[in-house]
C-alpha cells in the first residue's frame, strides 16, 4: 500500500504506542554530503502536519496511524537502531545520524575511507529481535543490485536481512524466505548510473518475527510512504 503525506509528519512519540511496534530501525546511506548533496531534505526533517496525516489516516486505516501520532521526523530517541549503507562522506555525517538512536551500526561505502585505518568495517551483522541482519554498502554486489548476486552476499553473511545501498533506488523485496532491502539514497544524491534520483529511507518495526517496511519518499514537496511486511518462516 501507498499513501500521500501533504505535510509529512513524523516517525514516533515514545510511550506505549512506540512499545507496541517493538524495535524501531531507522534504514539510510548514500548521503554524499557536502560532495553531491548540500544536506538532508528539509521534509524529512520538519514538523509534520499530523491533522493531515490523520484526514489520510480514515482512507488508509491499516497504514497510517503509526505513522502520525508524534511531531517530528528524524529527531532522536525515536527508534532503537540506525543502519546505515555508508557513503556518509564526513565525520559529522556521522555524528548527526549516531546521535537518532542509541545503537548505530554503519558499513564503509566505495567513496568513505577503506582499509585497516578506517572507521567503519566492509560488513556488519547485527541480530534484531528474532532478524539477523546483515548490511555491506553494495558496490561489492556485480552487477550492482543484481539479484543472484544479493542472494549469494545474503548465503555468504547467513542473515534473515540483507540490507544494501549504492545503487541510490530503494527497493524492498522478498526471495526464497529472505528479505532485501535498499533504502536508497537519504538526500538523492546522483550516482554515476542514476542522474535523477529520489530522495528516500526506510523505517522497519520489527516485532517476533515479524517486520513491517515503512519506504519513505520525497517527490517534489510530498512525502509517499509504502508499507510492506515480512514474516520470518518457521524453522
Amino acid at each position: 500500500p501507498r499513501f500521500l503525506l501533504v505535510a509529512a509528519p513524523s516517525f514516533l512519540a515514545g510511550g506505549t504506542m512506540a512499545k507496541d511496534f517493538g524495535e524501531l530501525v531507522l534504514v539510510l546511506g548514500d548521503a554524499h554530503i557536502p560532495h553531491r548533496a548540500a544536506f538532508i531534505p528539509e521534509k524529512f526533517q520538519a514538523r509534520g502536519g499530523v491533522a493531515s496525516a490523520a484526514a489520510s489516516a480514515q482512507k488508509n486505516p491499516h497504514v497510517v496511524p503509526f505513522l502520525v501520532w508524534s511531531q517530528r521526523m528524524l529527531v532522536p530517541n525515536k527508534m532503537q537502531h540506525v543502519v546505515c549503507t555508508g557513503n556518509l562522506s564526513t565525520r559529522e555525517q556521522y555524528d548527526e545520524i549516531r546521535a537518532l538512536a542509541p545503537n548505530c551500526h554503519v558499513v564503509a561505502g566505495d567513496m568513505d575511507e577503506t582499509g585497516a585505518s578506517a572507521p567503519f568495517p566492509e560488513s556488519k551483522v547485527v541480530q534484531i529481535g528474532q532478524f539477523r541482519i546483515g548490511v555491506v554498502h553494495g558496490h561489492q554486489i556485480v552487477p550492482w543490485g543484481d539479484a543472484h548476486a544479493l542472494a549469494m552476499m545474503q548465503r555468504r553473511l547467513d542473515v534473515d536481512i540483507l540490507v544494501t545501498g549504492h545503487t541510490h533506488k530503494n527497493a524492498v523485496h522478498e526471495v526464497d524466505g529472505k528479505w532485501f532491502i535498499n533504502p536508497g539514497s537519504i538526500t538523492g544524491a546522483y550516482s554515476s548510473v542514476q542522474p535523477d534520483v529520489v530522495p528516500s529511507f526506510v523505517l522497519l518495526a520489527i516485532q517476533g518475527a515479524k517486520v513491517v517496511t515503512y519506504v519513505y519518499e520525497l517527490h517534489g514537496d510530498n512525502v509517499e510512504v509504502s508499507k510492506s511486511e515480512f514474516h520470518k518462516p518457521l524453522a
